[in-house]
């Protein structure tokens, strides 16, 4: 599977502006409909993975821990095509798996981010994270 670093883009988390510490596009090769990327982040860090796809189409995400010098207090979001910040899955609400059918076409922002001691504290969090569209 493809994963390319992208250039840092100006982006909104937490409802304030500010630019993305780091940033990805996520591309399935040929006949094949997902992949599995992982990394680190720690403290108040985040991670977007963008991830083209079109309405109808049903999205999966499931996040893992994988080492933590702290409690591995880690999530993610997804945000819309042309999102202000509001994001269309809450991870920290409804949990480190989400299956959803796409509203819309267009880039999807999955973005992965601490909280709680592990952000105030700044613990760092290795995690893996299975993507798909279908």
């Amino acid at each position: 599977m493809f994963l390319r670093i992208a250039a840092v883009s100006l982006l909104l988390v937490h409802g304030a502006s500010v630019s993305a510490q780091m940033t990805a596009d996520v591309k399935f090769q040929p006949g094949n409909f997902g992949t599995m990327v992982n990394g680190t982040i720690t403290g108040d860090e985040f991670f977007d993975y963008k991830l083209g796809a079109k309405a109808g189409q049903e999205m999966f995400a499931e996040l893992s821990v994988g080492d933590t010098n702290g409690y591995g207090v880690i999530y993610f979001n997804i945000l819309p095509p042309d999102s202000d910040g509001i994001a269309i899955y809450n991870g920290s609400i409804d949990g480190n798996t989400a299956r959803i059918e796409l509203p819309s076409d267009g880039d999807y922002i999955i973005r992965i981010y601490l909280m709680g001691n592990d952000r105030d504290t700044g613990k760092t969090v290795g995690y893996n994270l299975d993507l798909s569209i279908q």
